[in-house]
């Protein structure tokens, strides 16, 4: 039976950099996937596929409908989505296959099949034992459903559907509007799709700050999209090309009923453990589907850790990378830091919105007293110049020492202009740090620094 120091079950963003750094530490290290490509969920069904046509969607729609603005006149634009649907397929396959040259460069071994505990120390793929002394479960998560919902995956689908779609749709159904349901139905609204989206929570992106949940549907509703916020879905039911949601207003009671030709179930998504074998190593999950795990990303096995969309936290690439590091430095005997309240998160429509440490209603409920600062795009010159005037920053500062405890933005290219927060608050900068910091003009960054000195005594320079 081969032997490796470390096993790691799952190719995507968590567990193939588990297996490079641990590989980088000096260890023995093979990595299992099922798919025949490396790079998960993430790279072949979800972030990447997802982002490309976000990208190639929003240049469609701004030559639609922008470019006159700057003076370039267009006409007869056409739409072929066969080919963008292959530009993004060779997006996919360019990263893939990224991965895979790291795993040689790297000297890791690739196991390709299905892989399973057969007891604590060992793991079987396609009938073939595999010894290890230690192992990561990083198996990812699937799209979630809803209770009485068949997702049939051809007028019923879920995300990893609706990106491999060749036709525009009339009229999409999305049910959900969390970071999923808004991407995915901001990709087909640009594309000419009708769009309505049916939410339980009284709010967009329910789980980030209020303020970014009301300026994005403000945004998107502007830009046609239609939105049924406090409707608890009751029913999902196909006739042919036809696709009706019934739901009902959790306030009034009243019924909302919608026919279109496709509906997105976007509701989330859960832990993906199905034949791993759990049992077998001594494990077992919890009633969410998840591995319990230490602060260590320890199982109930020691040797055993799991990270990523398996254990407790946000479900983000970003974040099961760097619990990917962390375990495979603890395994070598480091001392790894992991700041979970650091971990940014973003949604990628147009203007893209991103948020990192607590929430105003988080500080609120902690108690803590907090002071606020907020900067619309309006009021810069960069956003003026690119007619990207939509959005604002928001930043919250502890009122007696004013460190920075939350920055919350919407707005062009806020995804990149978050990493500057996350270093911030990882230094325990000031707002005052943040405001007497030189930031080139004109820049979008400028609208950070602004709204760092709106929360130091109001001192916003232009505004």
């Amino acid at each position: 039976m081969e032997q490796f120091d470390l096993i790691v079950i799952g190719s995507g963003p968590g567990g193939y950099i588990a297996a490079i750094r641990a590989a980088q530490l000096g260890k023995r290290v093979a990595i299992v996937e099922r798919y025949k490509t490396l790079g998960g969920t993430c790279l072949n069904v979800g972030c990447i596929p997802s982002k490309a046509w976000l990208d190639s969607s929003e240049r469609y729609h701004e030559t639609v409908h922008s470019h006159a603005l700057h003076g370039i006149e267009v006409s007869d634009v056409k739409l072929n989505m066969k080919k963008m649907s292959e530009r993004v397929a060779k997006v996919v396959e360019g990263i893939t296959g990224g991965v895979q040259f790291l795993m040689k460069k790297n000297k890791i071994t690739v196991i390709q099949g299905h892989g399973s505990f057969k007891d604590k120390n060992t793991v079987v793929v396609a009938g073939k034992d595999y010894g290890f002394t230690h192992a990561i479960i990083a198996t990812g998560s699937k799209p979630a459903s809803l209770p009485g919902v068949t997702v049939d995956k051809e007028r019923v689908i879920t995300s990893t559907e609706a990106l491999k779609l060749v036709d525009v749709p009339k009229h999409m159904i999305v049910i959900g509007a969390g970071v999923i349901g808004l991407e995915l139905g901001s990709v087909f609204k640009r594309l000419g799709a009708k769009v309505s989206v049916v939410e339980f929570a009284d709010s967009c992106i329910a789980a980030m700050d209020v303020d970014m949940g009301k300026e994005i549907q403000k945004v998107l509703k502007k830009d046609g999209m239609d939105f049924y916020l406090g409707h608890g879905v009751t029913g999902v039911t196909r006739n042919g090309q036809e696709v009706t949601v019934k739901a009902k207003n959790k306030t009034s009671g009243e019924e909302l009923v919608l026919t279109g030709d496709y509906c997105l179930v976007a509701v989330g998504r859960k832990p993906y453990t199905d034949g791993l074998g759990l049992e077998n190593a001594g494990l077992k999950a919890d009633e969410r589907g998840r591995i319990p795990v230490n602060d260590h990303l320890q199982t109930a096995q020691p040797h055993i850790y799991a990270i990523g969309d398996v254990v407790r936290g946000a479900m983000l690439a970003h974040k099961a990378e760097e619990e990917g590091v962390f375990v495979a430095e603890v395994i070598a005997g480091q001392k790894p830091h992991l700041n979970y309240l650091l971990i940014p998160g973003v949604v990628y429509t147009w203007p893209e919105v991103a948020s990192v440490g607590h929430t105003e209603q988080e500080l609120k409920e902690k108690g803590i007293d907090y002071k606020v600062g907020k900067f619309p795009f309006l009021a810069l010159g960069r956003a003026a110049a690119s007619n990207e005037k939509n959005g604002l920053i928001k930043v919250l500062a502890d009122k007696r020492t004013d460190e920075i405890l939350g920055v919350h933005m919407i707005g062009p290219r806020t995804a990149d202009l978050i990493a500057e927060a996350v270093v911030a608050m990882e230094f325990r900068a000031s707002a005052e740090d943040i405001g007497r910091i030189s930031h080139a003009h004109p820049t979008y960054s400028e609208g950070f620094k602004e709204a760092c000195l709106a929360a130091t005594e109001n001192r916003a320079l232009n505004m």
